[in-house]
């Protein structure tokens, strides 16, 4: 097994450990792939609740831009694809997911946040989705779906950062707990998950969801195609480094 992902089968229950302290646990390409194999495995044997978190400071900080300069657009093009793929994977399981959030997340890591249908955070998390700020599409819809579009707007135009308690007030959340009821959250989510027999479940998140895949694919795909990427990534993070 990867260190990178801890997984943890206890029944139904699946639990997803981001295991990247070190990085922030920044989604490096190896960890994105990971991550889908370990959701394609869940989904093969019948998982009901599929649960990610991440080990130390924070849920995740994002894209990975460590070695960045060493690959080509084309190579940053697909990794954003594979993020992608994990995202609509994630949106369109059958099973229950629930991600617990805590510390400073960002870009993609707010994206695997906002993709599941319960969103818990710890007082003092805080979310930032700078991916316009170098031009790039991904989660946008499915954010504006979340916090709608005046929220999305307001939010991905400034690339702001917003805590948990406003997080909340926009539907970026669906509670507020500390890390240490965050195992009275998990039972609470698992009971209701449980009201309903697994083809029940399934049916109703399919009848419900407003999953657009290939038009949000065909969107990042644009964008990130778009000639110049590695120098609006490095403006981007020069620009980082110095707030």
């Amino acid at each position: 097994m990867n260190d990178a992902l801890q997984v943890a089968a206890d029944g139904g229950t699946w639990t997803f450990t981001l295991n990247r302290p070190d990085k922030r646990n920044a989604l490096s390409a190896a960890l994105v792939e990971r991550l889908i194999d370990a959701v394609a495995q869940a989904h093969a044997e019948a998982a009901t609740l599929l649960v990610f978190r991440g080990e130390g400071v924070n849920f995740s900080a994002g894209f990975d831009f460590a070695d960045f300069e060493s690959q080509s657009e084309g190579e940053l093009l697909l990794r954003f694809v594979r993020i992608e793929m994990l995202l609509q994977a994630l949106s369109a399981s059958p099973a229950m997911t629930v991600a617990l959030a805590h510390g400073r997340n960002f870009g993609a890591g707010v994206d695997l946040i906002g993709v599941c249908r319960e969103r818990i955070a710890a007082p003092g998390s805080s979310f930032r989705m700078p991916g316009l700020k170098f031009g790039l599409v991904l989660g946008t819809r499915r954010f504006g779906g979340l916090v709608g579009a005046a929220n999305a707007r307001r939010v991905l135009e400034q690339a702001a950062s917003f805590d948990a308690e406003a997080a909340r007030a926009m539907g970026f959340v669906t509670g507020i707990a500390t890390t240490d009821e965050w195992p009275a959250a998990l039972a609470a989510v698992e009971a209701r998950a449980s009201l309903l027999d697994p083809t029940s479940r399934a049916a109703l998140f399919a009848a419900l969801a407003d999953d657009r895949p290939d038009a949000d694919l065909a969107a990042l795909v644009r964008s990130a195609a778009r000639p110049g990427l590695k120098g609006r990534i490095r403006h981007y993070l020069a620009a980082a480094s110095r707030t």
